[in-house]
């Protein structure tokens, strides 16, 4: 009988595990076909041959400026922006035990927009100074969310509440800002709002590409013990999880992720939050599914942005195309649980 037991909890981790390397080969297929073709397309369309070519450092007259100048930024601001999103918003649903304790749900982004737009706006700064100023107020705004949520003891659901106050009340102060600024002044704030990949240059790419690795690194080790945690405060302290270093850490790192990967695109709507349901549905229960989630959100954003760029007669920021997708999602989910928090 326990030999049978065995036999069937073997087979089961097998087949958890062979799905969860399937799954997430399929997704970094997905993700360097969408880097590709990124690069491909434009107003012009190189041949592959070209774009390898140009990458080695040869110089083509014309391709060199589209490809390494426009494209190739572009292509890797993606692809960081949306690992860090999904990476970071995967973190905070799974701990939290909530799908709807998402970075840009819970106000962590909105302070970066907000200090963004106040730079913009007020300061009539731009560049660099901007892009320090969302990471700051960004770590800052998530730092005091964290501190009035944990009160005698950390509360998942107060950290929730705390955040949408937080985003309601920074939301209503960049729309102030928008509403008292210089007609000339508001396209470039909206520009920056609206989550874009098209001011992304090399100089951004070198931190952004640092923060994601560190950072993705530190989520992806501690996956487990974010699986544990998963299970409740008690559980995970009956199993030896040091809760209060592991969350400490994990809320430091998708924090410092997200900061900057909206400083450099500006917030991406919903990239964060639906790239953890969708890696979750697809590897399943019982695995870690940090380096899907962060699969999921890069081919989420680039083909968002591939889309925005070609499917439709005007061309649109990545961010309102990750916003259609999401709205529903979200509504979805609302009714959902509602109906849950009805029937019981």
């Amino acid at each position: 009988m326990m030999k049978n037991n065995l036999t069937i909890l073997k087979t089961g981790y097998r087949s958890r595990h062979y799905r969860y390397l399937m799954v997430t080969l399929f997704l970094v297929i997905l993700t360097l076909s969408l880097s590709i073709a990124m690069l491909l397309l434009g107003n012009t369309r190189y041949p592959l041959s070209v774009v390898i070519r140009v990458l080695l450092g040869e110089e083509i007259n014309g391709a060199s400026f589209a490809i390494g100048t426009i494209r190739l930024p572009r292509m890797l601001s993606g692809l960081l922006v949306g690992l860090a999103f999904g990476m970071a918003g995967s973190t905070f649903q799974t701990m939290l035990r909530n799908p709807l304790a998402s970075p840009d749900i819970i106000g962590v982004t909105s302070g970066s927009s907000a200090a963004a737009v106040f730079c913009i706006l007020v300061l009539k700064v731009s560049g660099g100074l901007v892009s320090a100023a969302a990471v700051i107020a960004g770590l800052f705004v998530a730092a005091l969310i964290y501190l009035l949520s944990k009160g005698g003891s950390f509360s998942g659901g107060r950290l929730i509440l705390i955040g949408i106050g937080i985003q309601a009340m920074l939301n209503a102060f960049t729309s102030y800002l928008l509403l008292k600024a210089s007609q000339y002044d508001v396209p470039g704030a909206l520009r920056w709002l609206s989550g874009s990949l098209g001011g992304a240059q090399m100089k951004d790419i070198p931190i952004l590409f640092t923060v994601v690795i560190i950072f993705g690194v530190i989520i992806i080790l501690l996956g487990k013990h974010l699986k544990i945690l998963e299970l409740g405060e008690q559980t995970a302290l009956t199993l030896g999880v040091r809760t209060d270093v592991t969350r400490l850490l994990l809320v430091l790192s998708s924090v410092c992720l997200i900061a900057f990967a909206t400083a450099v695109t500006g917030p991406v709507a919903f990239a964060a939050f639906l790239s953890g349901p969708i890696a979750a549905r697809l590897v399943g229960i019982g695995t870690p599914n940090e380096l899907p989630s962060g699969l999921v959100g890069a081919s989420l954003v680039l083909g968002a942005d591939l889309l925005g760029q070609f499917a439709f007669p005007s061309r649109y920021p990545v961010g309102v195309i990750t916003g259609i997708l999401g709205a529903p999602y979200l509504l979805y989910l609302l009714i959902r649980m509602n109906r849950k928090g009805g029937s019981s």
